[in-house]
């Protein structure tokens, strides 16, 4: 609602944000319903985003869950490939890849991200105020009904909205948890009870709560206070990044119609329909997170007056003065280049992973033992088998050095079969004639994959007095 102060109505200004009042409560906000093209590609672009996330449980690649992480056995399915514990490094440079490509685009179309994919935006714009409409009605009814007395027609609504959110919000933990715990599994266990499998309870039910408080009640405020892509978007941004703005050249002196110079009548329809209460006309700030619903607002009205749209548009501050933008710039190549360093490491330490693992452990002890004519080194060789098939492993040792002193072996298994996501571990004899040695030396043992005939070789260190 909108605050009052010395009896005139609060602005959105540069001084503060809107959404909260003085005193520190919330402003909440009633943004006005909106329609035009930016709108209808901003639906489109939810729709298929809500599809996605709600679908990708139910799809099964290879025999396995398109998308699931196994977190007891700290195993990932994504799209067909297995990644262990072991690949866990691989994060590290898809994250940093997606941050840096993110960077790029920011410099480029400034908060694109925040306006059309980021889930806060998808899920509030996109499925909570759409149910908020649906319920209590448009933007002037709402504040009307809000200042209105307790009545029976004002209590049904508010009840339904909120049972309607505590519903959607219970469907998108759900959700959430297939990811988890597949729908296989998942539908059983909410059929079982919470005692059965109370970690999963105790996370989907305060992950439920956490997601009620922040799209029933906090809504923009998350964007504005919590998210911190907000405030470094003055790094990433200059004044060749495309950005959704106003045209004050073209729009100044506002005022009424019929009584202004300027194309702009000083409306509020860019005010009325914006999610985080901004006056778009004050200049880029902070709050805006590229929703483009003050451009759709402010088309609306310039067709209705005979005047050419575009006074709020998608341009760059370069654009807004009359001048040429530069598309290709240091920060843009920078920040690509640093994308592309990241998504080439992680693709390429992807595309070189091998379906199984294969080290040495030294056993505990001495790192050798004395016979009367022989020095023994025992060696554990450790095999993980990474996919999801049972793989039989072949292990032999590989040929000496030139010049190495002859090794006997004795393998306590020369072929092992691995079950899925498991691990073996096989002792492996080595012995040297004491005559023989004189100093430290390599060898190695070999692990081939019988199915695939893929190869790993184990490096290890011959130690002895």
């Amino acid at each position: 609602m909108t605050k009052v102060q010395h009896g005139l109505r609060r602005k959105p200004d540069l001084e503060s944000v809107y959404s909260i009042n003085d005193d520190g409560s919330h402003n909440v906000l009633q943004p006005a319903d909106v329609r035009g093209r930016w709108h209808t590609r901003r639906n489109v672009v939810f729709a298929l985003l809500v599809a996605f996330y709600l679908v990708m449980p139910w799809v099964h690649v290879n025999g396995r869950h398109a998308i699931h992480f196994d977190v007891p056995h700290r195993t990932a399915f994504l799209f067909g490939s297995t990644f262990t514990r072991e690949d866990f490094y691989l994060v590290f440079f898809l994250l940093t890849g997606f941050g840096f490509t993110l960077f790029a685009v920011t410099s480029l179309f400034g908060r694109v991200w925040c306006g059309y994919a980021c889930p806060q935006t998808v899920f509030l714009e996109g499925v909570f105020r759409r149910i908020e409409r649906w319920i209590e009605g448009g933007r002037n009814e709402r504040l009307r009904r809000n200042k209105e007395p307790w009545t029976f027609d004002k209590l049904w609504r508010k009840v339904a909205k909120q049972v309607a959110f505590l519903g959607v919000v219970l469907v998108l933990t759900h959700t959430l948890l297939a990811y988890f715990l597949p729908v296989e599994e998942l539908l059983p266990a909410l059929l079982a009870g919470p005692a059965d499998h109370w970690v999963a309870f105790s996370w989907t039910i305060g992950l439920s709560l956490v997601l009620y408080f922040d799209f029933a009640w906090f809504r923009e405020q998350f964007c504005i206070v919590l998210c911190p892509y907000g405030r470094i978007q003055s790094a990433l941004v200059d004044e060749d990044t495309v950005i959704v703005g106003y045209d004050e050249k073209r729009g100044e002196p506002r005022g009424p119609k019929g009584k202004a110079a300027g194309d702009c009548i000083d409306c509020g329809s860019c005010v009325n329909v914006c999610p985080t209460g901004i006056d778009i006309r004050n200049g880029l700030q902070m709050e805006c997170i590229g929703c483009t619903n003050c451009v759709d607002a402010c088309d609306t009205i310039m067709r209705q007056l005979g005047k050419p749209e575009g006074l709020v548009r998608y341009d760059s501050l370069s654009g807004f003065d009359g001048q040429k933008r530069r598309v290709l710039r240091p920060r843009v190549f920078l920040y690509g280049f640093l994308a592309l360093v990241g998504a080439s490491v992680f693709l390429l330490s992807a595309s070189r992973r091998t379906s199984f693992e294969a080290t040495a452990l030294r056993a505990r002890g001495l790192p050798y033992t004395l016979e009367e004519l022989r020095i023994q080194n025992l060696f554990t060789i450790h095999v993980q088998n990474k996919s999801s098939d049972a793989a039989r492993y072949r292990i032999e040792p590989d040929p000496l050095p030139a010049g190495s002193p002859p090794v006997e072996w004795n393998v306590a298994s020369e072929s092992i079969e691995v079950e899925p996501l498991s691990e073996a571990k096989i002792p492996v004899f080595a012995f040297v004639a004491r005559a023989d040695y004189q100093r430290r030396f390599p060898v190695s043992v070999r692990v081939t994959d019988a199915a695939t005939g893929d190869v790993q070789v184990v490096e290890l260190s011959f130690q002895g007095p």
